[in-house]
């Protein structure tokens, strides 16, 4: 052993350019695993330690709809200070009512913020809001040219604006908003008189609780007094629920495909490795020669790839550590959440030790041949047999694979498309293996051409020692990953354009009072004759519990059940609502009378596990309302119109306030129009413009497709580095071939022909089956991962594999220049 780690040191000082390329590919994948796990624990720290300031409190209760009785604020306000905000949309519109603009109207009290603190922009005629004074973000400064002093109405009121809002410790906790915010006090929030009954609105009672007080007790508590009355608690562990899924999700994906860079690096070390101990081979015989073991070899050789892996993974762990700090310094602005700067071990470890089983992975191969080679190799250099790996190396590779494979699904979020996630890597890399060998064999069956440089070509796809495998495997993934970009990148672009259908609405009306139905269709016909209004009743209240399980009991809600987080749209209908589809039982007759039925969305009933039959339970106002499932129904979201996940019988809701809805279709030239007419006629009314909403999305989704494409680039760095490898691993075999061709009479633009010919053999055929796979795999993620149409730009998806296969054939004649120097004394010597 001691010898052998001698010998280790004395050889690291000789040659090591096939190490580089394993440190280049090791540096790679452990970075960006290293770098997307930092970033994405530091961010969801950041939502813990901040917790209380996300969420306001050290305990929230939430209702819709109404305000807590006195006898539920003074039970909330045992536990500690309390403070009640209240929030709805509304329609801000300028003093002369030229503009108006959708907004989040926020009542605050006299103890708001319990954590954190309101911060106002210089300038402020005072600290906080109050009566007839209000504060608003600056997107609403902003888009109707407001400044301090200036005045805007809000339903019944009229404010003057006595300060532009610069932080709201709350923001996030509050979650998606339609508009930008206007804060106002109890007062203020009155004089709107938007609060009636059925107004679409929301409570929330935060407490900051006395020093040592158990929020998960109180939950408990308070659920136990107050069962059945709609309320949703959250605490300061989890402030944000929604951007902590967002996060934990978003990171575990990016995590998989850091993962399958390292995998693609893996291959990357394999071809560095062989080429590098391809050159020691004169070495290895001699020391065989002078009484050196197979075992002195193996040992020898595997402790140089340790340092030098050991080396690359430190770097990669520094770059990946400092990930946080630069994405803050570069895009802190568009993160969710403040990231907590910091160094995170448990990400860093699991990035090194994924690099390094990676380095052992696919460098017990190339040990194994190096370990077999004899001194009689001396003499007969390419004319001797490299044996297979043997068992023992074989069990090893297959027991680090089986390592890797466990740690990534054990550490996921989401241990089955982990799985699945793995499975595809695997299985796309034992494809391009299997076609690389079904290349070299339909290659020797062909007939052989009589253009001698065509010739050449395809005797090089399948003669001994060629490097096809390596090669389809090399350029097989580099260009499935740019197809699988492709495909992704121009899915989420499309859905982006085309998230407004054609006869999409211009805009969704709500909280129109139910008695002035008529006088609103009456003020948009008078503007837009043609204009088509579609009401539909509308309600809130929580699902609470499903046959006899109540939801607060339900520790592990399903990722797909989300209806059954926080309050959720309702209505009633007498027909089948437009856009609906029954898939599974009977809608009920337009004159039903009977008990409470209610139709369900078919994905929401199979992520939960409901049946026909099966009953289920909402709070309304406090007042809990059991019904019978009735139907199935598959829901066509893409409409744009109003589509509710429940919706329920006539004479279930009647009896409970509520409030109409409605979507409004008009030409573009007459939205202005309709906006001012019903922002100033109907106070009460919030008018949301269809392309405001898709902007937001669209920018959301722009943002996750940069993040798709950062992470995946490395993987395409990768890929290129595999590509060299694959090349420099064949350098050695194709300069004794360039030598005798040159002794033959060939010039070397022949010789460079013959490879280019052969490269692009091997470039058009994979070109087509990644085109394949990378689409098939685009579709996958688009379709099921982000559930979205997949719906690619086929001519740019072509357009990028083929720029690729160019690209790769290009940096594979690069890699092959050497060959053309090659010294053919010193290579005849070798024979």
């Amino acid at each position: 052993m001691k010898e052998a780690l001698r010998l280790a040191l004395r050889d690291l000082r000789g040659s090591k350019a096939g190490l580089r390329l394993l440190a280049v590919c090791l540096f790679l994948g452990v970075a960006a695993l290293a770098g997307i796990g930092s970033l994405s624990t530091a961010i969801l720290t950041g939502l813990s330690e901040q917790g209380q300031v996300i969420l306001g409190g050290d305990l929230q209760a939430e209702a819709a709809q109404r305000s807590a009785t006195d006898e539920e604020r003074a039970a909330f306000a045992r536990f500690g200070t309390l403070s009640e905000t209240t929030q709805m949309r509304a329609m801000a519109a300028t003093a002369d009512g030229s503009q108006s603009l959708l907004i989040e109207l926020k009542g605050i009290d006299a103890n708001y913020p319990l954590y954190g603190r309101l911060r106002l922009a210089k300038g402020a005629l005072a600290a906080r809001p109050s009566g007839t004074d209000v504060a608003i973000a600056p997107a609403l400064a902003e888009k109707l040219d407001l400044k301090v002093g200036s005045q805007i109405r809000v339903g019944d009121a009229q404010f003057r604006i006595m300060g532009i809002i610069a932080e709201e410790p709350d923001r996030v906790g509050e979650g998606f908003t339609l508009g930008p915010v206007v804060m106002a006090d109890k007062a203020g929030v009155d004089a709107t008189g938007l609060i009636q009954p059925g107004s679409l609105y929301t409570s929330k009672y935060r407490v900051k609780m006395r020093d040592g007080a158990d929020p998960a007790k109180a939950t408990a508590s308070l659920s136990k007094q107050f069962a059945g009355a709609g309320w949703d608690y959250r605490d300061r562990s989890n402030g944000a629920p929604g951007t902590r899924r967002f996060i934990e999700r978003l990171g575990q994906f990016l995590a998989l495909i850091g993962l399958a860079s390292l995998a693609v690096a893996g291959i990357g070390v394999g071809n560095g490795v062989a080429s590098w101990l391809d050159g020691k081979r004169e070495s290895i015989a001699t020391l065989k020669v002078l009484g050196a073991s197979s075992q002195t070899i193996f040992i020898a050789y595997l402790a140089q790839i340790i340092l030098i892996s050991t080396a690359a993974i430190m770097a990669g762990l520094v770059i990946g550590g400092l990930v946080p700090w630069v994405v803050t310094w570069l895009a802190g602005n568009l993160l969710p959440i403040t990231p907590h700067l910091d160094v995170y071990p448990a990400p860093l470890a699991l990035g090194a030790l994924y690099g390094l089983l990676i380095a052992l992975l696919f460098s017990l191969a190339p040990l194994a041949r190096a370990r077999a080679v004899t001194a009689a190799s001396l003499f007969r250099d390419q004319v001797e047999t490299v044996p297979r790996p043997s068992w023992p190396i074989v069990a090893g590779m297959v027991t680090i694979a089986g390592l890797i494979a466990a740690l990534a699904i054990i550490t996921a979020r989401d241990p089955m498309f982990a799985a699945s996630f793995i499975g595809s890597v695997l299985g796309l890399l034992a494809l391009l293996a299997g076609l690389g060998w079904l290349i070299r064999r339909i290659a020797a069956a062909l007939p052989r051409p009589r253009a001698p440089l065509a010739r050449l070509a395809l005797a090089g796809l399948h003669r001994p020692g060629a490097q096809t495998g390596r090669l389809v495997v090399a350029l097989g993934l580099g260009l499935t990953l740019f197809a699988t970009l492709a495909t992704i990148q121009t899915s989420l672009n499309s859905a982006i354009e085309n998230t407004i259908p054609k006869r999409a609405p211009s805009f969704f009306a709500l909280d129109i009072p139910k008695d002035e139905e008529a006088r609103f269709r009456s003020s948009v016909s008078t503007i837009a004759p043609s204009a088509e209004v579609v009401t539909v009743p509308t309600l809130r209240g929580p699902v609470v519990a499903l046959n006899d399980r109540r939801v607060a009991d339900m520790k592990d809600v399903p990722e797909e059940a989300w209806f059954l987080r926080g309050d959720r749209g309702l209505t009633f209908a007498r027909t089948i609502p437009e856009g609906s589809r029954i898939t599974e039982g009977q809608w009920w007759p337009a004159n039903y009378a009977g008990p409470p039925l209610v139709s369900i969305d078919e994905r929401a009933a199979k992520a939960t596990g409901l049946k026909l039959g099966d009953r289920l339970t909402i709070s309304v106002l406090g007042v809990e309302i059991e019904a019978k499932i009735a139907s199935f129904r598959e829901i066509n979201w893409d409409t744009l119109g109003f589509n509710f996940v429940l919706v329920f019988s006539p004479g279930t809701l009647e009896a409970a306030p509520y409030t109409l809805a409605a979507t409004i279709g008009t030409a573009t030239k007459s939205e202005a129009a309709i906006s001012r007419a019903v922002s100033n006629g109907f106070p009460s009314v919030s008018m949301i413009r269809v392309k405001d909403v898709v902007t937001q999305v669209g920018d959301l989704m722009r943002q996750l497709g940069s993040a798709i494409a950062v992470a995946a680039s490395v993987a395409v760095l990768a890929g290129i580095a595999v590509l060299m490898g694959a090349v420099a691993a064949a350098r050695r075999s194709r300069s004794y071939d360039a030598v005798l061709l040159k002794l033959l009479g060939a010039t070397r633009f022949q010789v460079l022909t013959t490879q280019a010919i052969e490269y692009a053999i091997l470039a058009t055929i994979l070109s087509l089956v990644a085109l394949a796979i990378g689409s098939a795999a685009g579709w996958y993620v688009v379709t099921r991962i982000f559930e979205l149409e997949w719906a690619p730009d086929l001519a740019i998806v072509i357009g990028t594999v083929a720029a690729g296969g160019v690209g790769t054939l290009v940096l594979a004649l690069i890699g092959a220049l050497p060959v053309l120097s090659a010294r053919p004394s010193a290579a005849l010597r070798a024979l």
